[in-house]
């Protein structure tokens, strides 16, 4: 298949990599002028665009995502189908498929769970918005960049599946911290508090796939001097857009303001640019 790509930053280069190892033919473009391994170079939106049977974006925010499709659509084949991989608010994620509709596109808001290393790997989680028919057309390219797509309902509901999976995380993974911090204070030794809570009722992902605790568990970016998998950044970017959904439905998310609080001054206090695991440490430093 002959594919765009646009946005080859640190998810989206990988995840083109991937496809076009996989034998299709990509055309990547990214203002920034960044390149991917093994994705053909474009020096404009319109030369990654044009002609191509699927165009994928991966870009910041709904603002951004809303004007390059505007742009997409003018330029696209029609009948070709429009991924956008980005994380952002689902009012946007739904005007972007009335714009695809408007030009006679498909259109898939499909956002990712996975992180960087889950990019490398193509072994994302896809939660997907869209009907059926552009679901099937997407669903090749889904199984290459990662290991599964689930169409969670029409559009915006891949949106809303974000952001409600990261409001668990990012609650999930102040508990853990919260956890380990005590555990220390109690003179417990932190091996024995994994061992314990991994295989019983404190079991969670945060915990036992990603434990924040240096050299406890599978190896995480806490083995790594906290490097980001995923930013503290773009959790709270999730975290605010789980609660600007919050405010805009009425929803009663009580822990997930104060998560999102938590990593609003871990962020502001140094913590930008490293994992969002790394609130253990800023726990641990009190």
């Amino acid at each position: 298949m002959k594919i765009g790509f646009v946005g080859l930053g640190n998810m989206g280069a990988p995840m083109a990599t991937n496809l076009a190892k996989a034998g299709h033919m990509v055309t990547g473009y990214d203002p920034a002028g960044v390149t991917a391994e093994r994705v053909i170079v474009a020096e404009t939106l319109e030369g990654a665009v044009r002609g191509q049977a699927a165009v994928i974006t991966m870009l910041p925010n709904g603002a951004i995502v809303r004007a390059v499709h505007d742009d997409i659509a003018r330029l696209a084949e029609p009948g070709a189908l429009l991924v956008d991989c980005s994380t952002v608010d689902v009012d946007s994620a739904r005007a972007v498929h009335g714009i695809a509709l408007d030009a006679g596109l498909l259109s898939l808001d499909a956002p990712v769970s996975g992180g960087t290393g889950g990019a490398a790997a193509g072994t994302l989680t896809f939660m997907v918005g869209g009907g059926a028919d552009a679901f099937a057309k997407g669903q090749p390219l889904f199984e290459i960049m990662g290991q599964k797509a689930v169409l969670c309902g029409e559009a915006g509901a891949g949106q809303a599946a974000k952001i409600c999976n990261n409001m668990i995380l990012g609650i999930s993974m102040i508990g853990v911290c919260e956890a380990f911090h005590l555990a220390d204070r109690l003179g417990l030794d932190r091996q024995a508090m994994f061992d314990v809570a991994s295989t019983s009722s404190g079991s969670c992902w945060s915990l036992n796939t990603y434990c924040p605790a240096p050299g406890i568990g599978p190896k995480s970016p806490a083995d790594n001097d906290y490097r980001p998998g995923f930013a503290a950044e773009l959790m709270l970017k999730d975290l605010n857009l789980s609660q600007e959904a919050a405010d805009v439905s009425g929803a009663a998310t009580e822990l997930g303001r104060h998560a999102r609080d938590i990593y609003a001054g871990f962020v502001e206090a140094g913590g930008k640019g490293r994992d969002f695991s790394a609130i253990l440490e800023k726990l641990t430093a009190r």
